[in-house]
């Protein structure tokens, strides 16, 4: 049953990913308010057209991550995740475009902005937050990633 609802939860991800890649412009939450969305999240699915995605998705598991507000309303996102037998941690500072839900990133790593976009949530149980930007020249990606604000099992 887990396994289904597994596979349902990649579908409909990779349906989401193949919509918005054909949008000029992604939706964001209406009327998202940021201090509901602080707290704590649990990765539950993810799907990318990017290359690494594709070459390490069956080493990928859960992550918890947490969102703290910045002074100049901006967010943290700190993720904390299991890399070769050890935690690792990650924080993304997402800094505010004007649109509320919509972010920029500046990623150390790429050397590049990408655009994180809270799609929806319910700010509850759970937020799709869509990313995209550039990986060098001719290499656009785009990212769909599922939050649960609970930690479920997964089989």
């Amino acid at each position: 049953m887990a396994t289904l609802r597994m596979l349902w939860m990649e579908l409909v991800l990779l349906g989401v990913l193949g919509v918005l890649q054909t949008q000029a412009q992604v939706s964001v939450q209406p009327d998202f308010q940021q201090d509901k969305f602080l707290g704590r999240w649990f990765s539950a699915g993810l799907a990318s057209n990017s290359s690494w995605f594709r070459e390490k998705k069956s080493m990928l598991s859960m992550c918890k991550s947490v969102v703290t507000p910045t002074a100049d309303g901006g967010l943290n996102l700190t993720s904390t995740f299991l890399r070769k037998n050890q935690c690792e941690t990650r924080t993304m500072l997402l800094q505010p475009t004007g649109n509320p839900g919509s972010y920029s990133y500046l990623s150390p790593h790429w050397g590049s902005t990408h655009a994180v976009s809270v799609v929806e949530t319910n700010y509850k149980e759970y937020a799709l937050l869509f990313s995209q930007g550039t990986k060098g020249p001719g290499q656009d990606f785009h990212m769909a990633t599922l939050y649960n604000k609970c930690l479920k099992e997964q089989e």
